[in-house]
């Protein structure tokens, strides 16, 4: 089987106006990151505030997650028929008042509704600024995606030694989620000052586009592997340490700082092998390589060295999936808002099914059972990403698009 060589960037895109709005899509993501592994490192602090336990306090991610696969939905829907700068300066304000919120509530019901919203946000943030990307930039989006995905890692990296320090400052997250809420404010603000990018295909040519919606299902599938482990990981690796005995609080605030952290040094490498590596090699060499590092952690879970070495590891071999993904997407499929929605809910439903279940099992089992269950996820995500490379052996826009 022959392979099309990686997308180049286009340079005669890069107008002043795609290169502002590519700029602030960069500082949104950034926000994204802050919100998104704000909650990990902040689960022992607000099951006090609640007075939960952390096998119910785990249900906050399935508020989250459910906020956020129904705000995919959403924004994928308004994107072909709105402003997108506009809803994504509306989500933006959103999630700055919800992060200011979280720290003031002590009912979990009121907590997980506040978290449902904030989930909302978060998902209208995720589509609308990857779509609006895609619509920039094109057939060379895949440096840009992974540059997009970086600046997420530096808030999913910032955002658990800001709680850390507020803990030990404060003995409280109060003042950590008050800083995180002040960053998306001028965000927001910018973008209303940009135009919206316009979708490259009209609604008549998406209603009588072709859509192999079985490829979509299977993609929308293995985000809903990959993204379960990537929050389950992220939002339980500091309860793992903790309960392991592997660090005390700010030590494992840090550990799991150290995943995103890893994560977004990978996305940074990421940008230059996007342009000079085809989308299913990285796809193929980052899952196996996820698989190496769970199960070192796996095998060693007292060898602190080898946890922390197995979590700078997985890092690292995620850091370009979810990006890399909507590129090889991309070369197989029309990426309006209809069709590109959906991918958000099976990220939506990764990140409400199985952090939430990992609660369960740490309550029931131990944190021990966190490794196996995340291990056998992702033997999950690569069968189901070798069916996608078997749907896309042909062609399904151009002639000359191979996977």
């Amino acid at each position: 089987m022959t392979h099309s060589n990686p997308d180049p960037i286009n340079h005669e895109r890069l107008t002043p106006v795609v290169i502002r709005s590519t700029i602030v899509y960069f500082a949104a993501f950034v926000a994204l990151g802050l919100a998104t592994s704000a909650i990990g490192p902040a689960l022992p602090g607000l099951a006090d505030h609640t007075g939960s336990r952390l096998g119910s306090i785990g249900f906050l991610f399935t508020g989250a997650s459910f906020g956020y696969m129904l705000g995919s939905l959403g924004a994928g829907h308004l994107l072909d028929r709105t402003r997108g700068h506009v809803l994504l300066s509306l989500v933006l304000f959103s999630l700055a008042a919800m992060l200011a919120l979280v720290p003031l509530i002590s009912s979990l019901w009121v907590l997980t509704a506040i978290l449902f919203i904030l989930g909302i946000a978060e998902g209208g943030l995720d589509v609308s600024a990857n779509i609006m990307l895609v619509w920039l930039h094109r057939q060379g989006v895949n440096p840009f995606l992974n540059a997009l995905h970086f600046f997420f890692g530096i808030g999913a990296f910032l955002s658990p030694i800001i709680i850390a320090q507020s803990i030990l400052i404060s003995k409280d997250i109060n003042w950590g989620f008050w800083l995180l809420a002040i960053y998306p404010i001028p965000a927001a603000i910018w973008l209303l000052r940009i135009p919206s990018p316009a979708s490259p295909h009209t609604r008549g040519e998406i209603s009588h586009q072709k859509i192999n919606w079985l490829l979509v299902g299977l993609l929308s599938l293995f985000l809903t592997f990959y993204v379960g482990a990537e929050i389950g990981f992220g939002g339980w690796i500091y309860t793992y340490a903790l309960n392991q005995n592997l660090a005390n609080a700010a030590g494992a605030a840090y550990l799991t700082s150290i995943f995103w952290g890893s994560l977004t040094a990978g996305r940074l490498l990421g940008i230059g092998i996007a342009t000079r590596v085809r989308p299913v090699a990285i796809l193929m060499t980052d899952l196996i390589l996820c698989l190496l590092s769970l199960g070192l952690i796996w095998l060693f879970p007292q060898t602190s060295a080898l946890v922390w070495a197995g979590t700078i590891a997985l890092g690292l071999a995620m850091a370009s999936i979810f990006p890399t993904l909507l590129a090889y997407a991309e070369r197989h499929l029309t990426m309006s808002g209809q069709v590109t929605r959906w991918f958000f809910v099976g990220t939506g439903l990764g990140g409400m099914i199985l952090p939430w279940m990992l609660g369960l099992l740490i309550e029931s089992n131990g944190p021990a059972a966190i490794m196996p269950a995340l291990w056998v996820n992702m033997v999950f995500a690569l069968i189901t990403f070798l069916f996608c490379i078997a749907l896309t052996r042909k062609p399904l826009i151009n002639s000359n698009t191979q996977p």
